[in-house]
């Protein structure tokens, strides 16, 4: 393995072990500040802190992070839209113009 590649590993792991270990103790400290005293809830430990993080990001947030995947369905059609003829472009507006509220704008685009 090359230096370089490895020097960079080093700092991500450096990186994510930090990361995890100030969510740990911000969720512990939030949790043992808040749940007790609005109902009544147990003080929890470090790693306790760490799985709570972790299911509340897979239960409200899914397994994505920080925004990846998030508009690739935009992307792909408004290529999907470029590659259509007019013609192509008029069947698909009138067959799903009205899906979600949006329709195509009068120049030919991707409504925003």
């Amino acid at each position: 393995m090359n230096r370089h590649y490895l020097w960079r590993f080093l700092k991500i792991v450096v990186i994510a072990t930090a990361a995890v270990g100030v969510v740990g103790l911000v969720v512990m400290s939030l949790w043992n500040w808040l749940a007790p005293a609005a109902f009544g809830g147990h003080a929890i430990n470090f790693w306790q802190a760490i799985g709570l993080f972790v299911l509340a990001r897979l239960l409200v947030g899914g397994l994505r992070h920080g925004g990846h995947g998030r508009g690739h369905w935009r992307r792909r059609m408004a290529e999907r839209w470029e590659a259509m003829s007019d013609e192509e472009r008029a069947r698909f507006g009138h067959r799903f113009g009205r899906c979600g509220g949006a329709r195509a704008d009068k120049a030919g685009g991707l409504p925003a």
